[in-house]
């Protein structure tokens, strides 16, 4: 062989074995990129199970949690439909005390005119009756407003529909634990609100029985006084009539003695005529002046008797006016004020 052919030889062979060596490492490399994407597709796999895992895991919790959230949100708005009608009902409660406050005010108005003023048991129950009332008002005027506070406390405790995931994930135990406190709240409200309601009602209506049985006590009161005084007023002018008949009586005897008297005054006249030594007082001069004297007395005790009658006559009529007034004013006035009233529970 010639030295160029065996040059050529050696250039052949060496450039064969530098491609088989390159063809080689490029296999080797393929191997490696091929267990490479298989490395990264298991990695990406596993990272995807892990993540999918996560996820699901994450979605359950969501879920649970939303449905916690609703739950609450329910509850809340249940809470306070239930305490707006609450509110409703105080509302109304505090509306039926008008009318038994302007009837009650009206009573005592008419007991406390000049001529029937009176401070007796009704009077008391009349104005312990509407202290009650203005207080029962008054009371449920701020539990109104205690409610109308919960409610609005009920409704910032509501979630907000437009927040991050984040601030959902920090505030979501907070915002149900809040709504649960808020819950508590409004049972407790509810539960001292309906206590209040059936207290008040029971003490209103046990002081309006209470009054109208101090009316009713008074009147049949007035009634046996004015019946007394009337029939007192009878005797006294039946027996006026008499003293009126016993005095022309004894205006009949001094008319029909009136001879008598003038001859007996005629005889006194005569004695006076004695010589001083003389005057003497004689049982004749005695007895007449007795008769005399007597019958003068008589007459006078009779009219006396007479006036006496009178002042007690006008002094029954009076009595019996105030009396007939009170009851008119306690019955009819009062009573036909106070009937249409009723206390019913709140």
């Amino acid at each position: 062989m010639s030295t160029r052919g065996k040059n050529i030889h050696l250039i052949g062979g060496s450039t064969l074995e530098s491609i088989n060596v390159i063809r080689n490492h490029s296999k080797l490399f393929r191997g490696e990129c091929t267990r490479l994407i298989e490395d990264c597709s298991k990695s990406c796999k596993r990272l995807e199970d892990d993540d999918s895992e996560r996820l699901d895991q994450r979605v359950q919790d969501i879920h649970f949690v939303k449905k916690e959230l609703e739950l609450k949100l329910e509850e809340n708005i249940l809470e306070t439909d239930q305490l707006i009608a609450l509110q409703n009902r105080v509302t109304k409660a505090i509306e039926s005390c008008k009318e038994p406050l302007r009837v009650t005010l009206l009573c005592i108005e008419e007991r406390n005119k000049p001529a029937e003023k009176v401070n007796d048991e009704v009077c008391m129950e009349l104005l312990r009756e509407a202290d009650l009332t203005k207080g029962v008002t008054a009371l449920m005027q701020r539990v109104v407003k205690q409610i109308a506070e919960q409610i609005r406390w009920n409704k910032m405790s509501s979630f907000s529909s437009s927040v991050t995931p984040v601030q959902w994930g920090n505030h979501s135990d907070f915002n149900i634990a809040k709504a649960e406190q808020q819950k508590r709240n409004s049972i407790s409200l509810r539960a001292l609100v309906e206590s209040l309601l059936a207290q008040t009602a029971s003490d209103m209506q046990k002081q309006f029985q209470a009054t109208s049985a101090a009316f009713q006590f008074n009147i049949k009161q007035l009634k046996t006084v004015k019946s007394h005084m009337e029939d007192q007023l009878t005797k006294v002018l039946s027996e006026f009539a008499s003293q009126q008949r016993n005095r022309d009586d004894l205006l009949v005897a001094v008319t029909e003695n009136e001879h008598f008297l003038s001859l007996a005054q005629a005889r006194l006249d005569v004695r006076q005529q004695r010589p001083p030594k003389e005057q003497c007082h004689d049982p004749a001069q005695s007895q007449l002046l007795a008769e005399v004297g007597q019958l003068h007395e008589t007459v006078e005790q009779s009219e006396e008797q007479q006036r006496a009658l009178v002042r007690c006559q006008l002094e029954l009529q009076h009595n019996i006016e105030v009396k007939a007034r009170l009851l008119y004013v306690d019955d009819v006035i009062c009573g036909q004020l106070r009937k249409p009233i009723v206390i019913h529970n709140f």
